[in-house]
């Protein structure tokens, strides 16, 4: 194959729309079409100078729509003597919205350590905040130690309802799923409105508006079967702190929900609960856990076995002793005994959605 027929190299859409913002940000009066396709790296070598550009014009459409999505100011001037020429539109990114104030500066080491951050999320759910983050930061122009990101983590939202959920939330569109609550056999379709996504104790709750009930729910995204659908119907979220709202009613649960619970000393069990539920040491035996779905304490202290004990409350101990008759049932062919060394006092327990 000849040069003169080799493709046009492949560049990484990150790297065209970050060019894109440089250069505009780098003109006052603004760029046309033509001038941008022609010059920006990431187009100008796919432009033809003589040929169809169709396909480049489309993309710089396409592009223009995701760093105004990435809460980029870009801004398009008509020009006074051609008013309504598409052709000779100008676009531009104004410095004065797009910079930072004047009184927040940042030293070498602090943009490293806020590219570090950004680049923590690199995949799933939150890669175009991380975009949009890093994009900030390399257009301030300021030096980085660089070899500090060769360093850099990747942590993934493993939900794979937290996506769509992300994208109803910046639309306000009501959304379809189908949820799996405790003790049901079937998953029952939801119909919600989407007010925020929150993580409570390492887990993502749904927060939003029941359509069938009337009311708010929160849901526990682990529970959501078969993925999310968004509706075509949309709607006008009604206040503000959705999310702080949401976090406060999942905090008073946690702290309204209390179970007793003995651990033998020096156990796997002891060690881990000791440090999460404020002990003093692996050596205290009585703990006091608090939780705010009881299936899941259940799930987690039944996998202890014989190293915890539940004291309180019976549905915590019902619910325990359940688990570990099913799994003495999935490995043993004789008939499981029932346990009866659990039984005190029930305390109040609120369930999710």
């Amino acid at each position: 194959m000849s040069p003169a027929s080799s493709p046009a190299p492949r560049i990484p859409v990150e790297e065209r729309l970050f060019s894109l913002v440089l250069a505009l940000l780098a003109t006052e009066k603004g760029l046309t079409k033509s001038e941008i396709l022609s010059s920006v790296q990431g187009y100008r070598q796919r432009y033809s100078m003589s040929g169809n550009n169709a396909s480049l014009e489309r993309q710089f459409e396409r592009d223009k729509d995701d760093i105004r999505e990435l809460g980029v100011p870009l801004e398009t001037v008509d020009a006074p003597e051609q008013s309504g020429n598409n052709q000779n539109l100008r676009y531009r990114i104004p410095r004065g919205a797009y910079e930072l104030p004047a009184d927040i500066t940042f030293s070498a080491e602090e943009i490293t350590l806020l590219g570090l951050a950004a680049t923590v999320w690199r995949e799933g759910s939150l890669s175009a905040e991380s975009r949009r983050a890093i994009m900030k930061l390399r257009s301030l122009g300021i030096e980085s130690d660089e070899p500090v990101l060769g360093y850099a983590p990747r942590l993934r939202v493993r939900d794979s309802a937290f996506d769509p959920l992300g994208v109803a939330l910046e639309r306000h569109t009501i959304v379809t799923f189908a949820y799996l609550k405790p003790g049901e056999t079937k998953p029952r379709k939801r119909t919600v409105a989407p007010l925020a996504l929150v993580q409570h104790e390492g887990r993502w709750h749904l927060h939003g508006i029941d359509q069938d009930a009337g009311g708010t729910r929160t849901f526990l995204l682990s529970r959501f079967i078969d993925g999310v659908q968004l509706t075509a119907r949309t709607f006008e979220p009604e206040g503000e702190d959705h999310a702080e709202r949401a976090l406060r009613e999942l905090s008073e649960i946690w702290e309204a929900n209390v179970a007793e619970v003995r651990v033998v000393p020096g156990t796997d069990a002891a060690t881990r609960l000791n440090r999460r539920y404020g002990g003093e040491g692996p050596a205290n035996t009585a703990l006091s856990v608090h939780y705010t779905d009881i299936n899941i304490l259940a799930d987690e202290l039944a996998g202890y076995g014989p190293e915890v004990y539940v004291v309180s409350p019976e549905r915590l101990q019902s619910a325990v002793r359940d688990r570990l008759l099913r799994t003495l049932a999935n490995h043993d062919d004789s008939e499981p005994h029932d346990d009866t060394r659990h039984g005190t006092t029930q305390k109040r327990e609120a369930a999710h959605g």
